[in-house]
């Protein structure tokens, strides 16, 4: 058995990724410790996941520990399967559509887009700097939908053929929504050019303590991931997401179905009130 601290240098190490993978690893690992000092060690590990926080909020809070990890992972796969519905009325035949990073969230619903048979093609950047748009490549490819793999810098050269955007998130808040740095210049670069932008989410990364006022972090990742044994005295700055204001963002895709962010938010917390609690 994976040891629980092997399971949260994974996740630090960022070879566990994506939001869903993360709550993942985090129910397994309180599988094996779930005390009060082992449950604020994966918090402080990714500090721009509220899903992460919400799948263990959720689990612990059944008298049965195990049967809450299974509430909680049962909902990350009715969320998806709804997630790629919802979404895949959105692609066109012959349709090009823009993505930047990695979200699992978009390869399901563009996955079921070519299972309805739907013919279309795809944009991604390279997602520097640790090439999460690689991953995103290869997992299009072995659904056979045609992508074309760009470096980040170009991505305005692709939005201007793209008819959709289409991102993951990593945090929705009271006013923003967080996801892979880069998103929000291109969701500016969209809006120039009235492409619509869409953000593929559960419904649990929404970060209730943002109501309050409280800021979602934006984690820092170590500068060696942009360059190892850079020149001395270089200051590196590897901000790993940014905000998106919800102007730029024409609908939320997420199992409560298409929203606006304001409705979005009220939905979620008529959907799940016990996501106003989550306190650790």
């Amino acid at each position: 058995m994976t040891s629980f601290n092997k399971i949260c240098k994974d996740i630090k190490d960022l070879k566990v990724q994506g939001a869903e993978n993360v709550a993942k690893a985090g129910l397994n690992a309180i599988f094996i410790k779930h005390d009060e000092k082992s449950i604020k060690k994966l918090l402080s590990l990714r500090s721009t996941e509220p899903l992460l926080k919400n799948c263990l909020f959720r689990a612990l809070s059944f008298e049965d520990v195990i049967e809450g990890i299974h509430n909680s992972l049962f909902h990350l796969g009715v969320s998806k399967e709804a997630i790629a519905k919802h979404g895949a009325n959105l692609i066109r035949d012959d349709s090009i559509i823009f993505t930047h990073c990695h979200s699992s969230s978009v390869i399901k619903i563009l996955a079921e887009a070519k299972k309805q048979g739907k013919n279309f093609s795809v944009y991604s950047t390279e997602t520097r700097p640790l090439f999460q748009g690689r991953k995103t490549a290869r997992d299009l490819l072995a659904l056979n939908i045609p992508i074309t793999h760009i470096i980040d810098s170009a991505a305005k050269h692709a939005i201007k053929k793209a008819d959709l955007v289409l991102f993951g998130a990593d945090a929705i808040t009271d006013e923003r929504i967080y996801n892979k740095i880069g998103s929000d210049m291109y969701a500016l670069i969209a809006k120039n050019y009235n492409v619509p932008v869409y953000i593929a989410t559960d419904s649990w990364k929404f970060d209730y303590e943002s109501v309050y006022g409280e800021e979602t972090p934006v984690e820092e990742r170590n500068s060696d991931e942009i360059w190892k044994n850079a020149p001395k005295k270089l200051k590196i700055e590897n901000p790993a997401f940014e905000k998106i204001h919800p102007t730029l963002v024409t609908g939320i895709i997420s199992e409560l179905g298409i929203l606006e962010h304001k409705e979005f938010l009220r939905r979620v917390l008529i959907r799940y009130p016990w996501i106003k609690k989550v306190k650790f």
